[in-house]
Protein backbone atom coordinates (compact mmCIF):
# COMPACT_ATOMS: atom_id res chain seq x y z
CA UNK A 1 0.00 0.00 0.00
CA UNK A 2 1.42 3.38 -0.95
CA UNK A 3 0.33 5.64 1.89
CA UNK A 4 1.50 9.21 2.28
CA UNK A 5 2.91 9.73 5.76
CA UNK A 6 1.47 12.63 7.72
CA UNK A 7 4.36 13.17 10.14
CA UNK A 8 2.57 16.02 11.93
CA UNK A 9 -0.37 13.73 12.74
CA UNK A 10 1.92 10.85 13.72
CA UNK A 11 3.93 13.08 16.08
CA UNK A 12 0.71 14.43 17.58
CA UNK A 13 -0.59 10.88 18.17
CA UNK A 14 2.68 10.05 19.96
CA UNK A 15 2.31 13.11 22.24
CA UNK A 16 -1.30 12.13 22.99
CA UNK A 17 -0.18 8.59 23.83
CA UNK A 18 2.56 9.96 26.11
CA UNK A 19 -0.11 11.77 28.13
CA UNK A 20 -1.43 8.32 29.14
CA UNK A 21 1.94 7.04 30.40
CA UNK A 22 2.42 5.58 33.86
CA UNK A 23 5.78 7.00 34.93
CA UNK A 24 5.88 7.75 38.68
CA UNK A 25 9.63 7.00 38.92
CA UNK A 26 11.31 8.74 35.98
CA UNK A 27 8.49 11.25 35.40
CA UNK A 28 9.28 10.91 31.68
CA UNK A 29 6.11 10.40 29.68
CA UNK A 30 6.89 8.53 26.45
CA UNK A 31 4.50 7.96 23.59
CA UNK A 32 4.97 6.11 20.32
CA UNK A 33 2.78 6.12 17.23
CA UNK A 34 3.10 4.08 14.06
CA UNK A 35 1.42 4.26 10.71
CA UNK A 36 0.56 0.74 9.59
CA UNK A 37 0.56 -0.68 6.09
CA UNK A 38 -3.26 -0.65 6.00
CA UNK A 39 -3.43 3.06 6.85
CA UNK A 40 -4.39 2.79 10.52
CA UNK A 41 -2.34 4.28 13.36
CA UNK A 42 -1.41 2.36 16.50
CA UNK A 43 -0.03 3.93 19.67
CA UNK A 44 1.69 2.98 22.90
CA UNK A 45 2.90 4.61 26.10
CA UNK A 46 5.51 3.66 28.66
CA UNK A 47 4.42 1.82 31.79
CA UNK A 48 7.01 1.90 34.56
CA UNK A 49 7.54 -0.47 37.46
CA UNK A 50 9.40 0.02 40.75
CA UNK A 51 11.85 -2.52 39.35
CA UNK A 52 13.04 -0.47 36.36
CA UNK A 53 14.00 -3.55 34.36
CA UNK A 54 10.36 -4.61 34.29
CA UNK A 55 9.17 -1.32 32.81
CA UNK A 56 7.46 -1.39 29.44
CA UNK A 57 8.66 0.92 26.70
CA UNK A 58 6.09 2.84 24.66
CA UNK A 59 7.26 1.10 21.48
CA UNK A 60 6.65 -2.33 23.06
CA UNK A 61 3.12 -1.31 24.04
CA UNK A 62 2.65 -0.05 20.46
CA UNK A 63 3.82 -3.42 19.10
CA UNK A 64 1.20 -5.14 21.26
CA UNK A 65 -1.48 -2.80 19.92
CA UNK A 66 -0.42 -3.65 16.37
CA UNK A 67 -1.04 -7.33 17.01
CA UNK A 68 -4.20 -6.79 19.10
CA UNK A 69 -5.80 -4.57 16.48
CA UNK A 70 -5.38 -6.75 13.43
CA UNK A 71 -1.68 -7.11 12.72
CA UNK A 72 0.09 -5.79 9.68
CA UNK A 73 3.38 -3.95 9.40
CA UNK A 74 4.77 -0.68 10.68
CA UNK A 75 5.54 1.80 7.91
CA UNK A 76 6.53 4.86 9.95
CA UNK A 77 7.15 5.50 13.66
CA UNK A 78 7.34 8.65 15.78
CA UNK A 79 8.28 8.79 19.47
CA UNK A 80 7.65 11.84 21.63
CA UNK A 81 7.66 12.96 25.24
CA UNK A 82 4.55 14.36 26.86
CA UNK A 83 5.99 17.82 26.16
CA UNK A 84 6.36 16.96 22.46
CA UNK A 85 10.13 16.47 22.47
CA UNK A 86 11.50 13.95 19.99
CA UNK A 87 12.71 10.75 21.66
CA UNK A 88 14.64 7.89 20.07
CA UNK A 89 13.78 4.21 20.60
CA UNK A 90 16.25 2.18 22.66
CA UNK A 91 18.11 -0.76 21.10
CA UNK A 92 15.50 -3.35 22.15
CA UNK A 93 12.73 -1.24 20.65
CA UNK A 94 14.67 -0.72 17.44
CA UNK A 95 14.84 -4.51 17.10
CA UNK A 96 11.06 -4.75 17.64
CA UNK A 97 10.39 -2.00 15.08
CA UNK A 98 12.68 -3.79 12.61
CA UNK A 99 10.89 -7.11 13.21
CA UNK A 100 7.40 -5.64 12.78
CA UNK A 101 8.18 -3.06 10.12
CA UNK A 102 11.09 -4.44 8.17
CA UNK A 103 14.27 -2.62 7.17
CA UNK A 104 12.42 0.07 5.19
CA UNK A 105 10.23 1.21 8.11
CA UNK A 106 10.78 4.95 8.61
CA UNK A 107 11.58 6.67 11.90
CA UNK A 108 11.49 10.29 12.91
CA UNK A 109 15.00 11.15 14.19
CA UNK A 110 16.97 14.25 15.20
CA UNK A 111 18.65 14.00 11.78
CA UNK A 112 15.43 13.75 9.78
CA UNK A 113 13.49 10.75 8.56
CA UNK A 114 15.63 7.60 8.47
CA UNK A 115 14.93 3.93 7.83
CA UNK A 116 15.25 1.51 10.72
CA UNK A 117 17.98 -0.19 8.69
CA UNK A 118 20.03 3.02 8.88
CA UNK A 119 19.61 3.11 12.66
CA UNK A 120 20.11 -0.62 13.16
CA UNK A 121 22.29 -1.87 10.29
CA UNK A 122 22.95 -5.33 11.75
CA UNK A 123 19.59 -6.28 13.20
CA UNK A 124 19.00 -9.78 14.51
CA UNK A 125 17.20 -12.07 12.07
CA UNK A 126 15.82 -15.56 12.05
Amino acid sequence: MNTRIDWVALRSAAVQAAALAYCPYSLLQVGAAALCDNGRTVIGCNVENASYGLSLCAECAMAGQLRLSGGGRFMAVACRSGAGELLMPCGRCREIIHELGGPSCLLDTPHGIRSIEELLPDAFSS
